[in-house]
C-alpha cells in the first residue's frame, strides 16, 4: 500500500475537508461502474478507501504521522528505546551500553552485564509476558511486533438485485489470482467482506485475508435511501387529472397503483415493506413519485383544449410563492 497522502494526492498540511473533496473526486473517477472496461480500477478504487480510512479519521490520521501505523493502520515496531540503525546500542538515553548479546542458551547465554539479565531486560521493555517467552540466544516478537502486511484489498460492484438476494461472483484480485465469493442477501454498500486466509503468504506467517469493498451499482430506476426505495414514475396528463389504475415494479414484482384524480406532479405515495430487506426486522418502505410526462413532440388538439382552459379556468399554483 501506497503513502495514504500520495494515494490522495494532497499534501501532509492538507485540511480535513480538502482530504474529503480529494477522496470524493478521485472516488467518482476510478469507480469501477464508471470504468467497467478498465481491469484496474477496482483495485485503485479499493486502494483509494484504504487511504481515506487513515487519513479521513483524525486519530488515525496522527497515528500515521507519527509513525505509529503503516498506510494499512496497522501497528509498526518502533524498534528498541535507545537504538539506533540496525539494532545497534546507543550510549546514554535508556539504550543498551554494557550489554553483550552471547549466542546459546543455559547458564551463560543470554544478555551478561550490569543492570541484570536478558529477561529482566525485556520484562522491562515489553512485561513479564514478552520476557518469559526468551529462551537460550534468541527470541521473538509477538502480536504488532511481528505482523507482516499480508492482507489484499480488492472491490466487487453488485447490482441492486444482486445485493437483496445474494449472488456468487467471480473476483479478481490484484495479482490476478481469481476467486468465487460468496454475496450475503442484503449487503450494503462500502460493506467489506473477508476471506480468511486467502490474501499474500509469507514464510513464519499466518496466509493474510482477502478485503472485498462491496459498491452497488446504479439502478434504473430506483435509487436507495437506508433502508427505503425511491422511485419516479412517470404518469400521462389524463391519468394525473382523471386518476388510474397504474403497475409499479418493486424488488418483488410489479404491483397496482391508484393514482387519485387530481393529482399533481410531485405526489409521493407510500408502498410500505416494499423497499430493501432488513437482517432484522420489517423491510424498508418504497416512495413513489409522480410525474406528469406530456406526448413526445406538438399536439394541436392538447394545444387547443389547454388554450380554452386557460381562458376559462385561470388559476396561480405559484401565487405562495410571492
Amino acid at each position: 500500500m501506497r503513502d495514504p497522502y500520495e494515494v490522495l494526492g494532497v499534501q501532509r498540511s492538507a485540511s480535513a475537508s480538502d482530504i474529503k473533496s480529494a477522496f470524493r473526486k478521485l472516488a467518482k473517477k476510478h469507480h469501477p461502474d464508471a470504468n467497467k472496461n478498465d481491469a484496474k480500477s477496482a483495485t485503485r478504487f479499493a486502494e483509494l478507501n484504504s487511504a481515506n480510512e487513515i487519513l479521513g479519521d483524525a486519530d488515525k490520521r496522527k497515528q500515521f504521522d507519527r509513525g505509529e501505523i503503516d498506510a494499512e493502520g496497522k501497528p509498526r515496531f518502533q524498534g528498541f528505546p535507545g537504538g539506533g540503525r540496525g539494532g545497534r546500542a546507543q550510549p546514554g538515553g535508556g539504550g543498551f551500553e554494557n550489554y553483550n548479546f552471547r549466542a546459546g542458551g543455559g547458564p551463560g547465554g543470554g544478555f551478561s552485564g550490569a543492570g541484570g539479565g536478558f529477561e529482566d531486560i525485556l520484562k522491562n521493555m515489553f512485561g513479564g509476558a514478552a520476557g518469559a517467552r526468551a529462551g537460550g540466544g534468541s527470541f521473538e516478537f509477538d502480536g504488532p511486533f511481528a505482523t507482516a502486511d499480508l492482507d489484499v484489498n480488492a472491490a466487487m460492484t453488485v447490482s441492486l438485485e444482486e445485493s437483496v438476494k445474494g449472488i456468487e461472483k467471480r473476483v479478481r484480485l490484484p495479482s490476478g489470482k481469481e476467486l468465487n465469493v460468496r454475496i450475503p442477501a442484503g449487503v450494503s454498500a462500502g460493506q467489506q467482506i473477508r476471506l480468511k486466509g486467502q490474501g499474500d503468504s509469507a514464510t513464519g506467517h499466518r496466509p493474510g485475508d482477502v478485503l472485498i469493498t462491496v459498491s452497488i451499482a446504479a439502478h434504473p430506476y430506483f435509487k436507495i435511501d437506508g433502508n427505503d426505495l425511491r422511485l419516479e414514475l412517470p404518469v400521462t396528463l389524463y391519468e394525473a387529472v382523471l386518476g388510474a389504475k397504474v403497475r409499479v415494479p418493486t424488488l418483488d414484482g410489479a404491483v397496482e397503483l391508484s393514482i387519485p384524480k387530481n393529482t399533481s406532479s410531485g405526489r409521493t405515495f407510500r408502498l410500505k415493506g416494499k423497499g430493501m430487506p432488513r437482517a432484522v426486522g420489517p423491510s424498508g418502505d418504497l416512495f413513489v413519485t409522480v410525474r406528469i410526462a406530456l406526448p413526445d413532440g406538438n399536439d394541436a388538439e392538447l394545444e387547443a383544449l389547454m388554450e380554452k382552459w386557460r381562458t376559462s379556468h385561470t388559476y396561480n399554483p405559484r401565487s405562495d410563492l410571492g
